[in-house]
């Protein structure tokens, strides 16, 4: 038997992958849940296991070859004979592939379904270890998810579907279309237009021009808000030589006040305002490559700042090394963006998708200011910009959780360590 092997979805917002890496090659034997191909996403690098045991009759598209997510990428054969047969007329196979994978995978039913049509081999639910690993952390039964894998096999983006549902509507599912082998493509030459160039965009940077043409739909307003933090530069030089960064200090400060606040810490779905199980703070950060991660904190609120801290190096680590896991940036409640360290007095974020908020950081810069006796003093000051979804959050919600952020961090700092 001939079985297809699809370019995977990695992501939520994952439509189209690059081959970076062949692991394995034509001709050699494969085993199910053995990784064969590196994948690049919108966000990251990552292994993809086959799903069967067979020989790999044919690479459709080589490394350095794109192909839009669901497209066959190879062809595994279950026999010597079978690979041979592939090798003289690969796309006989194809053609015979192509009804099949224009099929929806998941029937549509006015009824919700309670028996579960989750395919089952030897007793056993077929899903990846990666959709098995989400469903366990969310406390899903894998008997009761549809897959849309290769013969409705559950992979992780059915998992993270119903874990958390995109607001968006689904993908237009696509074509399979056969690409013949090739040779090792030449990278994409700079395109000249009149006295300049274009340089295309890559898989990354796509992926951020796609999520801010969403957030364009959202109605959004911003208020500002100025933050003393004499006492919190105070703090962070007391701590930073055990390893603590000023951004885990923001995750933390803004972690513990959105437990006061948690309409801030929620989003707007068609079916209404949609509240989190915890509360998980993103923070944007630059890629050298161009483009724009978020790699998430997760639980903020319960991690003293020592684990928070760590957890932020490791995770800036591997974000630049393309090695983060799609939960560990697609899994943000509220993002943090501060380009106070650049020296930017004050500006606007943009909201991101499926997020109900997210906060713009000023520097902190010596400032004369009153104090309540009348008197002048020189005290260090910081602006900061909350930039909503007015769906869901109104004026004076902001200005509240503005409020209690700035307590926080000029008054109640010892908090933070705890």
């Amino acid at each position: 038997m001939i079985h297809p092997f699809e370019m995977p979805v990695l992501s939520s917002t994952m439509t189209e992958g690059k081959v970076v890496a062949w692991l394995k090659q034509v001709g050699d034997y494969v085993k199910a849940n053995e990784n064969i191909v590196v994948v690049e996403s919108d966000k990251s690098d990552m292994e993809s296991e086959c799903f069967h045991d067979g020989y790999i009759a044919t690479i459709l598209v080589a490394t350095g070859g794109k192909a839009p997510t669901g497209q066959v990428i190879a062809l595994i054969a279950e026999t010597v004979e079978e690979m041979q047969q592939v090798q003289q007329n690969p796309e006989k196979y194809l053609g015979n592939l192509v009804p099949a994978a224009q099929v929806p995978s998941t029937p549509v039913s006015p009824e919700p379904e309670l028996v579960s049509a989750t395919p089952v081999h030897n007793g056993r639910v077929m899903a990846s270890p990666r959709a098995k690993k989400l469903a366990q952390q969310h406390h899903l039964d894998l008997a009761q998810i549809k897959g849309s894998g290769p013969y409705g096999r559950i992979v992780a983006e059915d998992v993270l579907q119903i874990a958390a549902p995109p607001s968006r509507s689904a993908p237009i599912t696509p074509v399979v279309v056969a690409v013949p082998p090739a040779t090792l493509p030449t990278p994409q030459p700079a395109i000249a237009l009149g006295s300049g160039t274009i340089t295309p965009l890559n898989t990354l940077q796509q992926a951020v021009v796609r999520n801010m043409l969403v957030s364009l739909t959202v109605p959004v307003f911003r208020v500002t808000y100025g933050i003393t933090t004499n006492a919190l530069d105070t703090l962070y030089q007391q701590i930073k030589a055990k390893g603590v960064t000023m951004t885990a200090l923001f995750a933390k400060a803004i972690a513990l006040t959105l437990t006061k606040h948690p309409l801030i810490n929620s989003r707007y779905t068609d079916q209404g305002v949609q509240q989190p199980e915890g509360i998980h703070v993103a923070v944007a950060v630059a890629m050298d490559d161009g483009g724009l991660l978020t790699p998430v904190l997760a639980h903020a609120d319960q991690q003293d700042i020592y684990t928070l801290s760590r957890s932020w190096q490791d995770l800036v680590k591997r974000a630049r090394n393309k090695q983060l896991q799609p939960q560990e940036y697609n899994s943000g409640t509220f993002t943090l963006s501060n380009l106070g360290m650049f020296g930017v007095e004050q500006f606007d974020a943009i909201l991101p998708p499926n997020q109900g908020a997210i906060l713009a950081v000023g520097a902190s810069q010596p400032e004369v200011v009153a104090l309540p006796d009348g008197c002048m003093a020189v005290r260090r000051r910081m602006r900061v910009t909350l930039t909503c979804d007015h769906r869901v959050i109104y004026g004076a919600h902001a200005a509240a959780f503005l409020q209690d952020l700035a307590k926080r961090m000029e008054t109640e700092t010892q908090s933070l360590v705890l």
